[in-house]
């Protein structure tokens, strides 16, 4: 089904496309998950069918083949998706927050060039910030992108990438300014640029060995005086680091939404298995200290659920309004952490109520409880959304 559309979804046309992709991660990436865990297989056959659904450019304008919905739906599209697999829906959020950088920043040219294919993920897309000595600090990156004639010529090492290897198209955060080095000063001198999967001098390291998401790969991506064209700049000189943190307030709630949904298939799954278990001769569901847990469990999930539409909400009424608001970044964060924090907590109280059961890889518990702790760590860890949402109520308070 196609999820294109032009005008603002009916709730009956929201449950439509809901419907579309739960079928879709029933049908191709549940029965598949466990699998592609043990195998490390990345599947790019099933990634194409998700193209062919619109999941490729889920916030992309439709010009150039995206679907065009809200920040609010994307949300609810990646928490179904990730109930079938959490690794999986993760790399699609990762896909379209390269997506969606392009459509917003890239000059008509550069969306054209681009976004068809990624948006029918036929061509898959990485992005390109952390180093191996600046991860947090993202200021501090020390990729340099060298001026030559019309071209820059861009060196360095990029750490922690997903899709390293496969990608056609990576965002890349270099340095154009080297008279600036880390802090608040270094961001003024970053620059992105659009390099191509093939290009000469590009490289990766090997597979990293992961404790989840085993089936995305995540390699090194190594920059030996790559070429491209000036015209490879994504949108202005020395913008990179205000475009970065534009995605990553997207990025950080799709990530959040991948919590709630591995968070969800946890909980469904902790239900299911209290009813079938007795122990003493009664049912664990009769037991009172688990029908507690189980509440708080579907409590915390419920808040984080909220916080997290909140957070989208917010971001669809800035793009309305054209407003880069502070406060979106806090709830962008505030989301980000709690329900990453929720997820991982919930996930793990399903496991401890599966008991030995719930350590056996073919429960599929374990695998999920892996894959959502990494969510704690990526699109900025969440000691880090701590210092964002604490700066914030401290210069403006805390309503």
């Amino acid at each position: 089904m196609s999820m294109t559309v032009t005008e603002p979804l009916s709730a009956e046309e929201r449950e439509a496309i809901l419907d579309a992709v739960r079928d879709f991660a029933r049908t191709h990436l549940a029965p598949n998950a466990l699998e592609w865990d043990q195998t490390r297989h990345f599947p790019r056959d099933v990634l194409a069918i998700a193209g062919e659904l619109g999941l490729g450019g889920i916030s992309v304008r439709e010009d150039v083949g995206g679907s065009g919905l809200s920040r609010s739906d994307a949300v609810a599209i990646v928490e179904e998706l990730a109930v079938g697999d959490p690794t999986i829906a993760a790399y699609i959020t990762i896909h379209n927050m390269v997506a969606w950088m392009i459509d917003r920043y890239g000059t008509d040219e550069q969306r054209h060039a681009w976004l068809p294919q990624l948006a029918a993920m036929t061509e898959l897309g990485a992005y390109c910030l952390t180093e191996p000595g600046a991860g947090s600090d993202a200021a501090a990156i020390t990729t340099s992108a060298i001026a030559d004639g019309d071209e820059y010529v861009l060196t360095g090492v990029k750490q922690f990438i997903s899709g390293a290897g496969e990608a056609g198209v990576y965002v890349v955060m270099a340095r154009t300014d080297p008279a600036t080095g880390s802090g608040a000063g270094g961001a003024r001198g970053i620059t992105a640029f659009l390099v191509p999967g093939d290009a000469e001098g590009l490289s990766f390291g090997p597979h990293e060995k992961k404790m989840g998401w085993n089936a995305q790969p995540t390699r090194q991506v190594i920059l030996d005086r790559v070429r491209v064209p000036a015209s490879a700049i994504l949108g202005s000189l020395g913008g990179g680091f205000a475009i970065a943190m534009s995605g990553l307030n997207g990025g950080r709630i799709n990530i959040a939404a991948c919590s709630l949904g591995g968070a969800q298939w946890a909980l469904d799954r902790a239900v299911r298995y209290v009813h079938e278990r007795f122990t003493f001769g009664e049912p664990l569901a009769d037991k009172q200290a688990i029908v507690f847990r189980l509440a708080d469990m579907a409590t915390e999930l419920h808040a984080a659920r909220a916080l997290v539409q909140a957070a989208a909400r917010a971001l669809d009424q800035a793009a309305a309004d054209g407003s880069d608001d502070a406060d979106v970044t806090v709830r962008c964060a505030m989301a980000k952490r709690y329900a990453t924090d929720a997820g991982f907590t919930i996930a793990n109280e399903a496991l401890q109520l599966h008991g030995g059961y719930g350590y056996l890889q073919d429960y599929g518990i374990e695998k999920v409880v892996r894959d959502l702790r990494v969510h704690q760590i990526l699109e900025g860890t969440n000691e880090i959304m701590r210092v964002i949402i604490g700066r914030h109520v401290l210069a403006e308070g805390a309503r």
